[in-house]
């Protein structure tokens, strides 16, 4: 496996590859890689004949106050966890190899990122979008790999590459969770014992409302009521929590057939979000 840090080096190898014809697959990430991460990069390793993960903690992509500088920069164990799971590249560049002069042009989705973690996080995604598309046209990948997690940003990049006839595939991949259902995440390095305790209620919140729903509730400001009920007992500050249609992210009043549950929870001073897609039909 090798570690390269320059877009031109990237583009060599890639090409030599096209040369013989392999399914190229691209895992972006931003470092501090977990589980989560894990199972992209051994999706990427089955399905992909060579297998590129980026590790690139974006400036664009935060805010002021945000957490840029103490974001967790791992690339030591970070690249023996790509080397173990059978990646091929990793492509760790610097703020200045991404942007070596003032960035004029950006990548904007409208309506999908205007609400849910949009509104507290303005200008995110235009961050993610535009840094996404810089590392699919640099990669040049066949597929590219990102984590339900972050549901709203997959929706986005699928909007993004639609729209612009990219010529990838993008694959979302289950949420992976630890044993007591917290979803994994590099910002879960920032809790502290008693913080990590009481992140549980992410998962307990979004576990009623399935139960809620399973037993036959579909009115969503009943569903959100209860929900918000979970984290604020657990000393949690409520970014949002909201049912909305799993394409369109616009919200639901009632559930028809398909929902997408989210919630963002500050315990302490670290964000965490979750979500459910609800399925009536599969329940």
């Amino acid at each position: 496996m090798k570690i390269i840090h320059t877009i031109n080096e990237l583009r060599q190898c890639v090409q030599q590859k096209r040369k013989q014809n392999v399914r190229i697959g691209l895992v972006p990430t931003m470092g501090a890689l977990h589980a989560g991460h894990g199972s992209l990069i051994k999706a990427a390793v089955k399905e992909c004949d060579y297998v590129i993960v980026t590790i690139f903690v974006n400036p664009t992509q935060f805010g002021p106050g945000e957490d840029f500088e103490k974001y967790p920069r791992t690339l030591q164990s970070d690249a023996a966890f790509c080397q173990q799971l059978g990646a091929d590249i990793i492509f760790a560049p610097s703020a200045e190899e991404m942007y070596p002069v003032e960035q004029l042009t950006w990548v904007n989705v409208e309506k999908l990122t205007s609400g849910l973690c949009g509104v507290s996080r303005p200008g995110h995604f235009r961050g993610v979008t535009t840094v996404c598309t810089k590392l699919f046209n640099i990669a040049r990948a066949d597929i590219a790999y990102f984590g339900q997690k972050d549901a709203q940003q997959a929706i986005v990049i699928q909007r993004m590459v639609r729209d612009l006839n990219m010529t990838l595939e993008i694959c979302v991949c289950p949420i992976i969770r630890e044993e007591d259902g917290l979803a994994m995440s590099s910002r879960n390095k920032y809790l502290s014992p008693d913080e990590r305790k009481r992140a549980i209620c992410l998962h307990e919140a979004l576990s009623y409302c399935r139960t809620q729903i399973t037993g036959g509730q579909t009115r969503t400001e009943l569903l959100i009521e209860g929900m918000k009920q979970i984290p604020l007992s657990n000393q949690g500050e409520i970014d949002y929590v909201s049912i909305v249609d799993p394409q369109t992210l616009d919200p639901l009043e009632k559930i028809e057939t398909q929902a997408l549950v989210l919630l963002a929870v500050y315990i302490g001073k670290t964000r965490l979000i979750d979500n459910l897609l609800i399925d009536l039909n599969t329940l």
